[in-house]
């Protein structure tokens, strides 16, 4: 543990298996009340293992750690023992699973270390290095994965009130996404002798990036976002048909969907995404799944979905009305 808390580096393969992880805490945990040697090696090798997994502070080139990143990694590391010490107690290895209690701690901790002043200067230090440089691009990684880790990105609730909770939060992730990709670009724009860098990322980057993507995604709903109505309408002169009662109206369109006999369906997908077919995300909506939900599922943007699914439903159109005798 000394030479990780010294040099910052992971010596030996990292824990491979939870039952390792596991088995640290328990021995944590034993020991507790015993001589304050045993109980202080134990919980700094259980500090040592979860910190093996953590995604800041990661050494350059197997290199040990050095200046600002070597201060956080041993800020971590104490508070980590400490509030490990705390947790200990609480802790049900049968219950509870290892790794998620450990990670959960390990975040907590290092939360607590990134405060506004040391991401400053994990900015100052990314500026100290030329803009191709390796060690810029080492620095930038840091930055931006220690930015998403401290919970400190803020954005004014007024503006996210502007949509409703699902679609704010699409946006919102977006304007994110845009915030962390401008601050490794530019982040020579941030001038530190005008404002902490936090409030240059929230006030400014942030908030001008969710303006953005608010008025791209209002821009790609000038018309209303596709709903099962248009299935609906293909379906309902079926339901003037002889069949059985329960067979209603998303019974029959899921059923010929689904079916797809000639792979019509199956075949039609968005640009590059082949698993992103009509027939795979008309089943979702005819299953209930909000455009949101199937926008995470999918890893895509509501807009791209809506505007493929629209074009599907005017293509279509005259074959599941013929097919389904509408």
């Amino acid at each position: 543990m000394a030479n990780a808390v010294m040099t910052g580096r992971t010596s030996g393969s990292a824990v491979k298996t939870m039952d390792e992880l596991k088995q640290r805490a328990i021995e944590a945990q034993r020991l507790a009340r015993q001589t304050s040697d045993s109980r202080s090696f134990a919980l700094a090798r259980l500090v040592d293992e979860i910190l093996r997994s953590r995604r800041i502070c990661r050494p350059y080139k197997g290199q040990p750690l050095f200046g600002v990143y070597l201060d956080i990694y041993r800020q971590i590391t104490a508070q980590l023992l400490e509030d490990i010490e705390g947790a200990l107690d609480s802790y049900d290895p049968e219950e509870t699973e290892t790794r998620v209690w450990a990670s959960k701690l390990r975040d907590n901790a290092i939360a607590k270390v990134l405060d506004w002043w040391r991401l400053q200067e994990l900015a100052i230090e990314a500026q100290r290095h030329p803009p191709q440089a390796e060690l810029r691009q080492y620095a930038l990684r840091e930055l931006v994965e220690a930015i998403q880790l401290s919970g400190k990105l803020f954005l004014s609730p007024y503006y996210r009130t502007l949509f409703s909770s699902q679609f704010s939060q699409l946006v919102y992730d977006d304007a994110v996404n845009q915030t962390l990709t401008y601050v490794c670009e530019k982040i020579d724009n941030f001038n530190p002798q005008r404002a902490q860098f936090m409030t240059w990322v929230n006030n400014v980057v942030l908030k001008n990036n969710f303006i953005k993507c608010s008025k791209d995604f209002n821009r790609s709903q000038e018309e209303s976002l596709p709903s099962l109505e248009a299935l609906e309408r293909m379906a309902a002169a079926q339901e003037k048909k002889n069949l059985p009662e329960e067979e209603d109206r998303y019974t029959i369109i899921r059923h010929y969907i689904e079916e797809d006999a000639d792979r019509i369906f199956e075949k039609e997908h968005i640009r590059n995404r082949p698993d992103a077919t009509f027939r795979s995300i008309a089943l979702a909506t005819l299953d209930g799944k909000s455009w949101p939900e199937i926008s995470r599922q999918l890893g895509i943007k509501v807009p791209t979905l809506s505007s493929f699914f629209r074009r599907c439903c005017q293509k279509f159109s005259l074959t599941i009305r013929e097919d389904l005798g509408i």
